[in-house]
């Protein structure tokens, strides 16, 4: 149902259910699951969640067999996506979602969980619960709107629309679109300028940020002082001002 692969730091994971548009289903949720619960933080500085087949990152529930689950089964669907989500959005590395495709309810869920969503110009994504009856129910309404703003959220909602990458960049939902024919290459330049960075800034820099979000700014300010004073006892602190010195570029071990 997934695929992982580690190259060059990146830890990749895709969704490998291109025949049903990589719908979710409770065996692909469960292996999702362990994924992110299970990550090991060892010789990984990244983490790359994509789909497969190159059309659709991935379309949300699998529809088919939430027809035949009753709704205990459902709960407990809803309660095991929510807590995946929630391993995705705590992870110290940078989590990048590669949306090469569309994404629609809970694959647009999905993405929202990372720090980071690329798509392509020509895709479309959308919450469209409502025309199903229901509503966004792992973290649509809340992350959205966090994300965007509650007038754009409802707007998007309440329609139940699917907007284009270009649209959807334009909402601020996408922090980066590319087209079609050079997507894979400028996604993998994008996903390079972050490997660049030190891994260990990477990683305080992300719990600063996500830990003062919601404090008050002197709160705010605590929290990341905090956070820069252990890159003071860093190797790599050390190493950079070395390159500066030297005038080369810095090789950052993660220590």
């Amino acid at each position: 149902m997934i695929s992982i692969t580690t190259e060059n730091g990146i830890k990749t994971i895709t969704l490998e259910r291109s025949d049903k548009s990589n719908a979710i289903n409770k065996s692909l949720l469960d292996e999702l699951n362990s994924a992110f619960k299970n990550q090991s933080q060892n010789e990984v500085h990244c983490i790359v969640l994509t789909g497969s087949g190159g059309k659709v990152f991935c379309a949300g529930a699998d529809l088919e067999e939430r027809l035949g689950m009753s709704y205990i089964e459902i709960i407990s669907f809803l309660d095991k996506f929510r807590e995946t989500l929630k391993y995705i959005e705590e992870q110290e590395l940078p989590v990048i979602a590669l949306m090469n495709g569309s994404a629609f309810g809970g694959g647009l869920e999905l993405a929202l969980a990372c720090d980071i969503r690329l798509g392509r110009e020509d895709s479309l994504i959308g919450l469209t619960e409502t025309k199903l009856a229901i509503i966004p129910g792992a973290g649509g309404t809340q992350r959205l709107s966090r994300l965007i703003g509650i007038s754009k959220t409802k707007d998007l909602i309440f329609r139940a629309v699917r907007i284009t990458g270009i649209e959807a960049f334009q909402y601020g939902i996408l922090n980066k679109v590319f087209s079609q024919d050079s997507f894979t290459e400028d996604s993998k330049k994008y996903i390079e300028q972050i490997m660049s960075s030190a891994p260990l800034a990477l990683r305080y820099s992300k719990r600063a940020i996500d830990a003062g979000f919601e404090l008050t700014l002197e709160e705010g300010l605590d929290v990341e002082r905090g956070e820069y004073l252990k890159t003071l006892e860093t190797k790599d602190r050390v190493e950079a001002l070395n390159a500066f010195k030297e005038k080369r570029i810095p090789i950052f071990k993660g220590e």
